[in-house]
Formats: structure tokens, sequence, C-alpha cells
């Protein structure tokens, strides 16, 4: 139990980072996800592999989970909390530039396929490697590379175009 302790609580925060970044705006949905993730992990320690990496195998759960929280949310739609509503319609949004920015790239990121997104966020956020994105994912390393490449691109050209002034034509 001490060992699982020790491989498990330093990689929390990166599993928060990345359950945040994958349920967007729902923190308590990604606290949950996280949550659940661990209850997994814990129940399940003894199906893990002995040689395989703890990290990966936290993600891959964390990654399936979501996955399947995402088509459940599909099939039965949004909600919101009560007391969440009251908030939201209060709040906002930044006036820093730095907020500004942040924004535009979160909806960027929205903008981009969910293959190319998770690699992304994986690779550039998390800091895994290729190889350990692959097992998270469940596919090949070359999709890897290929789902990063296009998602990175793909995230430039809408960053530009978001910053782009609008050109007015003026027709006779």
């Amino acid at each position: 139990m001490k060992d699982m302790m020790l491989l498990v609580e330093p990689l929390i925060p990166a599993l928060r980072r990345y359950a945040r970044s994958l349920m967007r705006a729902d923190a308590a949905g990604a606290d949950d996800l996280v949550q659940d993730c661990l209850e997994r992990a814990i129940t399940r320690w003894h199906q893990r592999r002995a040689d395989g990496d703890a990290r990966t195998w936290l993600f891959t759960i964390l990654h399936n989970l979501a996955v399947n929280r995402m088509r459940q949310r599909a099939r039965r739609g949004w909600d919101v909390p009560i007391e969440d509503a009251a908030e939201a319609a209060t709040a906002r949004p930044p006036t820093q530039e730095a907020g500004l920015r942040h924004r535009e790239l979160l909806r960027a990121l929205d903008q981009l396929p969910e293959e190319q997104r998770s690699v992304l966020l994986l690779v550039s956020v998390e800091d895994l490697s290729y190889a350990e994105a692959a097992k998270v994912l469940d596919v090949p390393i070359g999709t890897v590379m290929s789902r990063l490449s296009r998602g990175r691109e793909r995230l430039l050209r809408i960053m530009e175009a978001e910053n782009r002034p609008a050109t007015l034509r003026r027709v006779k």
C-alpha cells in the first residue's frame, strides 16, 4: 500500500491538470474525474503490470473515464447545478491581456478534434513522451506524432485567424 501511495500521490496535480483540460469549464466534474480515477487505480492496483509505468497507467484510466463521461454527456446533455448558475451569470471576463489570450487559446483548443486535443494536451501540457502518450491513448507512436503535428498546425492557424482584424470590402 505504501509503495502505491509513493507512486500515485506525486501524480495527482498532473492528473488534475489533464482532467481540467479535458472537462474544460467543469472544475467540479474534473475533480470528480480524478477521484474516480484514483478510486479505480486503488481498487485495481493488483491488475497493474508490475513492469509497467504507473504514470501512463493512471493517465490511461483518467483518459478512458473522461471519454466515457463525454459520451454520456453527449447522450444526456449538459446540466448546471443551481448553485453554479448564479455565479456563472454574474462572472465577468478578465480584463488583462493574459486572461484574454488564455481564453482565446481555450477556444482554439475547443475547435480541435478530440484526437488532436488529447495528444496535444498529453505531450505539451503534461509532458508525456510520445511513447507514453501512445500507451495512454492506445494508438501507435506514429499516430501520436502525426496528430500532434496536425494539432499544432491547426491550433496555430486558429489562433492567427482570431488575431487578424476583420477587413471590410467596399461594394458599389
